[in-house]
């Protein structure tokens, strides 16, 4: 039987009875997926352990990568691969930091910062992450509704754009059966992702790639000739900014806590193990579904100006395209196989409906952490949803389906200004010896955590002033 949690106002777990029990992250989910013994086979036991880095995972591949992603394939060809590499590498490095965290204090990041940093901080650290999870949903509503579009043509968007107010309150009331229904639900949608662009790129003819180009790509990037191109630099920015989000940093330190751990020493390493090869796994395939997609931009767009439709309407390809819809429209003309558009607005409408489950428990566990509010999940939806529904509905009311480039430009440049609130408190943690006692980051994990926190963090500030600029574009017609 699992040793009782009792949880000290800092430091590393402990068995000291003399303070009360703190609150719980997920209270109605945690402690709930029981673990083998430490003497099961490993394959059994890292079973047990998966599942957190999953749900996590679904926030690297939701529909505003796709926007970035579809855009440097169109644009550069495989040149770009190296950007969703690395940037897949630094996520690693915070999530297993985050899955750290929260193993060893038994506390998420939300409830680290409000117990370890100034009272005042508090309400701008909580709205701040608020603002964050409504401009990610913002993304994720805008994804799930021109997949609709797409998949039901008579749908108009505006109309799709209401419809995702109510879907995930049906996806949710599935929480009451439990993490791992939740987790098994993911898991197929990840797989519906994945399976799309495996049809598309290895089954269709004309989208089978050059597996040597791709390799050389990823592994020897022509350096030079990137930082020569400042319109390649803006895009890789724009891959990164879209890659790291910060509620995932929230969100995975309390999803661990979801297994029944146990306090002892041993106990804790073997989490800390298991939630590392976890999460190296689940982002690793999150890399390969968003170089999937950069991929098949690659082989339909790159080296293309413009593609005609069966109606005779032409779409233009350049800077400003609207990508995702018109990867859609495009895919069956220029592949002739009538499925490929389906596939690609099946896998973007999974997208869409993955993130806006996990970015409603983000948005639970840092109302609970920071403010230490209790409502229930399905009013926490709702409160979410119309935050980033509104100003959907409000600009293709007045501008029609072409707003939709300029509300996810807005949405990452929210993500870019909150993303180093999240990241440095996390690296202060989980460095902290009083803490985190022996599971402190060693060398390895301290110098690549803040290279990474520096790097995202300047990438972004460089590209603020451009995304601004862009994201502008909401309310001033261009």
């Amino acid at each position: 039987m699992a040793a009782p949690r009792l949880f000290l106002p800092s430091g590393p777990r402990t068995m000291a009875p003399a303070h009360p029990p703190r609150p719980l992250s997920l209270e109605g989910l945690h402690g709930t997926v029981p673990l083998p013994h430490g003497s099961a086979h490993p394959w059994r036991q890292y079973l047990a352990f998966a599942g957190p880095a999953m749900l996590v995972s679904v926030g690297y591949m939701d529909p505003g990568n796709w926007s970035t992603d579809l855009s440097a394939g169109a644009g550069y060809k495989y040149e770009l691969l190296w950007v969703v590499g690395l940037a897949s590498l630094m996520a690693i490095f915070m999530q297993v930091l985050s899955a750290r965290l929260g193993v060893v204090t038994g506390r998420d990041l939300a409830q680290c910062c409000r117990e370890q940093l100034p009272r005042w901080t508090r309400w701008p650290n909580y709205l701040s992450c608020e603002l964050a999870i409504a401009a990610c949903d913002l993304a994720e509503v805008l994804g799930s509704a021109v997949a609709l579009h797409l998949l039901f043509p008579r749908i108009p968007l505006l109309v799709a754009v209401l419809i995702t107010a109510f879907d995930v309150l049906l996806l949710l009331s599935l929480q009451r059966f439990g993490m791992r229904l939740i987790e098994a639900l993911i898991f197929v949608l990840i797989a519906t992702i994945a399976g799309c662009f495996l049809i598309e790129i290895f089954v269709f003819p004309p989208t089978a790639p050059n597996l040597l180009d791709m390799a050389a790509a990823t592994v020897a990037p022509d350096l030079g000739a990137f930082l020569r191109n400042r319109d390649m630099v803006f895009v890789a920015i724009g891959i990164i900014g879209a890659t790291v989000m910060p509620h995932n940093l929230y969100l995975h330190s309390a999803l661990v806590q979801s297994r029944r751990l146990q306090t002892d020493e041993r106990s804790v390493r073997r989490a800390i193990r298991f939630n590392t090869v976890d999460t190296v796994i689940a982002l690793s395939g999150a890399f390969l579904v968003n170089a999937a997609i950069l991929v098949l931009a690659a082989m339909v767009f790159h080296g293309r100006d413009h593609v005609a439709l069966a109606n005779g309407a032409v779409i233009v390809f350049n800077r400003d395209a609207d990508w995702i819809q018109s990867a859609y429209l495009t895919l069956t003309p220029l592949l002739g196989v009538t499925g490929a558009s389906l596939l690609f607005a099946l896998a973007l409408f999974a997208s869409g409906q993955s993130s806006t489950i996990t970015g409603t428990l983000a948005g639970q566990v840092v109302m609970e952490g920071f403010m230490d509010w209790k409502i229930r999940p399905q009013m926490r939806r709702v409160i979410t949803r119309l935050v980033a529904i509104i100003p959907a509905i409000i600009l293709i009311s007045s501008r029609g389906d072409g707003g939709i480039n300029d509300l996810l430009n807005l949405s990452q440049v929210v993500l870019a200004i909150q993303l180093p609130l999240a990241m440095i408190p996390l690296l202060w943690f989980t460095g902290s010896r009083r803490l985190m006692g022996v599971h402190r980051n060693g060398g390895f994990l301290a110098v690549a955590g803040w290279a990474s926190c520096l790097l995202i963090t300047a990438l972004d500030l460089y590209g603020l002033p451009g995304a601004c600029h862009a994201a502008l574009a909401v309310f001033v017609h261009r």
